[in-house]
């Protein structure tokens, strides 16, 4: 296994992470996905993905259970929480450590910043970033990130916002992939920044379930490389059954850093089927958008906010 710096905190990452949405589908039994996480840590992957609301918590629960037994100790733990209250973000956080049967999540992330909107309820004086650094002084978290897959100049306002409350983010996910390079790109936009500020930076969507794939311009193992050249700390993959645990694993004992050359041949590619973002709907559609079909995630607008409208 190869493994990385998260960016400036200290900690050594396997380049290749366990996603936590496939874990909890109901094509997946809770016996396999414990399996494919046991056999991942056993293999040397420590990075596990997951998110409050993956699969109704199902995710977060057979995480959980694959973690006893020891398994909790080998790896770095990370969950991802939709709240934007304080009241709503604590409550979700306290109900992943529940599910996960742990007492400290290592890393927990502000879930689909995807709204200009976000940063500023998030940083609200209400807001879920004092849940968070409640949570962190308590020891139930030791990391704090975001997330998002919309636009990157989403990601690049929420850097700004923090950094006008004089927060520097620990790690941020976002989607880099052999498309996103052509279109709306977070590797040409947001990944220069969080290299300056030594953010450990989370891959995620490098074949985006599958659709990348759909394009027949490129494999699995060579979006899993492309993505491994990028300076990133952990590329966070779906696994779904043992073959794609394989591929996965298969893909970090076969990458060597590519070339100029390879990296320009692989993006002439996919140039065309990217143009126009249709092989990332993350980006062009709300399918992937988990809290727009469920705003009451996010919790109550900031009562001050709420007063300044008309009776």
């Amino acid at each position: 296994m190869l493994y990385r710096n998260l960016g400036s905190t200290g900690e050594k990452v396997s380049a290749i992470g366990i996603g936590g949405w496939h874990i909890g589908l109901n094509g997946v039994s809770e016996e396999l996905a414990i399996r494919i996480i046991r056999t991942a840590v056993d293999r040397g992957i420590n990075f596990m993905d997951n998110c409050w609301d993956y699969n109704e918590g199902t995710s977060e629960i057979r995480m959980g259970k694959a973690l006893r037994d020891g398994y909790r100790d080998r790896v770095f733990l990370m969950t991802k929480i939709d709240g934007r209250s304080k009241q709503e973000a604590a409550r979700q956080i306290d109900e992943s450590l529940r599910r996960l049967q742990v007492d400290m999540i290592d890393l927990v992330q502000y879930h689909e910043v995807i709204r200009y909107e976000d940063p500023h309820r998030i940083f609200d004086a209400e807001g879920a970033h004092v849940a968070l650094e409640e949570a962190r002084q308590a020891g139930k978290i030791r990391y704090i990130g975001f997330t998002g897959h919309k636009d990157p100049k989403i990601h690049l306002h929420m850097l700004q916002v923090a950094a006008d409350y004089g927060f520097v983010f620990d790690a941020v996910q976002m989607p880099l992939n052999v498309m996103d390079a052509h279109y709306r790109s977070f590797e040409k936009e947001v990944l220069p920044e969080l290299v300056r500020q030594k953010t450990g930076v989370l891959g995620m969507k490098s074949m985006a379930n599958g659709i990348l794939l759909q394009s027949k311009t490129v494999t699995p193992i060579e979006c899993l490389h492309y993505a491994l050249n990028l300076p990133v700390s952990v590329v966070i993959t779906g696994i779904d059954s043992m073959a794609i645990l394989d591929q996965a694993c298969e893909a970090v004992r076969t990458f060597q850093p590519m070339s100029g050359d390879e990296v320009r041949s692989l993006l002439s590619k996919t140039a065309e089927a990217a143009a126009h973002g249709n092989f990332e709907p993350f980006k062009t559609s709300s399918l992937f958008d988990g809290t727009a079909g469920h705003p009451e995630w996010l919790g109550e607008e900031p009562q001050r906010l709420q007063e300044l409208m008309p009776k």
